[in-house]
């Protein structure tokens, strides 16, 4: 770094290239080594995430740390796990207190996003595409730098390297990264070794948090779409199963208010078959045939929901897609988690048909999978990394006998030093995207890695449960706005003559909090000083108790002015 410039050097064995970034006109050009003046000051870096443009002028995020998640193909995979965000400009005296108060929330918020656990990268491998469709490709794809061949759905910096996308000369700098999950695992079953990998790539289209993102948009895009693929690698032959979870796709949302579940409002108004079919052609385009299992309940809050799903796909009418209801909730009461097997056997003819793709050691293709299976439940975390985990297990049964690394009638259940390995790392999946998505980790975790539900499960459900409430109610307004500055779905304009971070709040937002903290306080001195007239302390308490309990129930009606909501992006009310 110079006061002048930023001089990105490439440290690979033998190369020169510098890409080279003006701090004052933000030109990025290429130079050489030589060309790096001996007063810079030098710090090292493990790639470019991109640039942003806030109040105060242009930023630089680069990666400072990384850790290694393994070895995939011959390819190292990188988590980055620490970022810095540097500024071109070398001083804020251009700026009001205002504006530098603005810049201080939008760094923060890049910075949220950034703390996130997640992202994933490779400086020689493409992580955004499955086995199968990177073995369908042309010459001329295979020639693209990482960053052009790119799924952009799962390229969470894209926005942020518009800048040197423009500039192919300077691609090589440019490293797309993936957030979601990932982990690798060398194996042994028989004495036969294996690598066993699971990634889940979160798409970056219609991102955001739990209750302010929900349905689907107009192109179609559904809210936390995960496409998860379970990767086998033996002897050279490649095995791989791909699924994808998504919200439900129409048009509904749900709005947070305070209360525990918030009550699902379908949009009367919009067209849903427009945007249903929208997600699901450009789900059949990518994807082959379509088996939808929805897990929501079929009675309460979500039953319009499955109604308008299952009558949806009925008026379509496509002979590429399958429907499935299974009420999780009702055949898993009382805790009886073995009735899953019921939906397993329903489907198990389907997934046979679907498959899974397989490579042999020559590099022939022996199968395609043909389809895949799209699962939900409202959050598309608990119930879903649940079901989506059981019919991995059964492909990745096919997959190992076919290989040869099981024995004709052994079972994958049966093998418990895999099943350890298998359950924990389904159960850090559950986590990951439950914690990029809702706030906290998963539910229902201790069946992914126990194989059953425990009492002590359940309390830990208890105890994220209620995380969720605190985070979706009074933080998730500012975590929605992150997301939407880090993708671009918000710009900064600094000539902006008013601030959207300066939202005046309600009257109602101060008033009626310290109203009710200063009625229950009343209430309790009361109690504590009571004297010999009973008679005139229970007066008291009573007059105090009704002004808090009142309160507290009028704040509960106009809830959703005491939220925290998304300031940047207004994001669509349903009525």
């Amino acid at each position: 770094m110079t006061p002048e410039k930023f001089y990105v050097e490439a440290c690979d064995d033998g190369a020169d290239d510098v890409l080279t970034i003006d701090r004052v006109s933000t030109e990025v050009t290429l130079a050489v080594k030589k060309d790096v003046p001996p007063s810079a000051v030098t710090r090292p870096i493990f790639g470019i995430l991109g640039t942003i443009h806030l109040v105060a002028g242009n930023y630089l995020i680069v990666i400072t740390k990384k850790t290694k998640v393994g070895e995939f193909f011959n390819h190292v995979i990188w988590k980055a796990t620490d970022f810095d965000v540097l500024s071109y400009k070398k001083t804020m005296l251009h700026l009001t207190d205002i504006q530098l108060q603005d810049n201080k929330t939008f760094l923060a918020m890049l910075n949220h996003v950034l703390n996130v656990d997640g992202f994933y990268f490779s400086t020689t491998y493409d992580l955004t595409h499955t086995l199968q469709r990177l073995s369908n490709t042309s010459p001329e794809f295979q020639e693209m730098s990482l960053l052009e061949r790119a799924d952009q759905r799962f390229v969470w910096n894209g926005h942020l390297l518009r800048e040197l996308s423009a500039q192919p000369e300077v691609h090589r700098f440019a490293l797309p990264v993936l957030h979601g999950f990932i982990t690798m695992h060398s194996c042994s079953i028989n004495g036969k070794y294996f690598d066993w990998i699971l990634i889940s790539r979160r798409s970056c289209f219609r991102a955001g948090v739990r209750y302010y993102v929900r349905g689907i948009d107009s192109e179609g895009h559904a809210a936390n779409f995960v496409e998860t693929e379970q990767i086998v690698h033996y002897n050279g032959s490649k095995a791989s199963f791909v699924q994808t979870r998504g919200s439900i796709p129409v048009f509904w949302s749900q709005r947070p208010n305070l209360k525990y579940k918030p009550l699902p409002q379908i949009s009367k108004a919009a067209n849903h078959m427009d945007g249903f079919q929208r997600h699901f052609d450009s789900q059949v385009i990518i994807y082959g045939k379509q088996v939808i299992i929805n897990l929501i309940n079929q009675k309460g809050s979500e039953k319009p929901l499955e109604q308008t799903f299952a009558t949806m796909v009925s008026s379509l009418g496509s002979g590429m897609m399958r429907y499935i209801a299974f009420d999780f909730h009702k055949e898993c009461k009382n805790m009886r988690w073995d009735r899953l097997s019921i939906l397993l056997d329903q489907v198990a003819e389907m997934q046979d048909e679907l498959s899974y793709f397989l490579v042999d050691s020559a590099g022939q293709v022996v199968a395609n999978q043909e389809g895949v299976f799209r699962s939900n439940c409202m959050d598309c975390l608990d119930r879903t990394n649940v079901i989506q985990s059981l019919l991995a297990r059964r492909s990745l049964q096919a997959q190992l006998q076919r290989l040869g690394v099981l024995h004709v009638g052994q079972k994958l259940e049966e093998q418990d030093e895999f099943e350890k390995i298998y359950k924990n790392a389904w159960a850090d999946n559950a986590n990951a995207c439950a914690k990029q998505y809702a706030g906290t980790g998963a539910l229902k975790t201790d069946f992914t890695r126990t194989g059953k539900r425990t009492h002590l499960g359940l309390i830990m459900d208890g105890w994220n449960s209620m995380i969720r409430y605190y985070k979706n109610n009074f933080s998730d307004g500012f975590r929605q706005d992150s997301i939407d500055l880090f993708l671009g779905n918000y710009s900064v304009d600094e000539l902006e003559s008013h601030s959207p971070l300066s939202v005046p709040r309600d009257w109602k937002f101060l008033a009626l909090p310290i109203i009710m903290v200063v009625a229950f306080s009343m209430c309790i001195i009361c109690l504590l000083m009571a004297g010999d007239t009973w008679t005139e302390t229970l007066a008291y308490v009573l007059f105090w108790g009704v002004a808090s309990i009142g309160t507290f129930f009028i704040i509960l009606y106009n809830g959703k002015d005491f939220v925290d909501a998304p300031r940047l992006v207004q994001k669509e009310k349903i009525d």
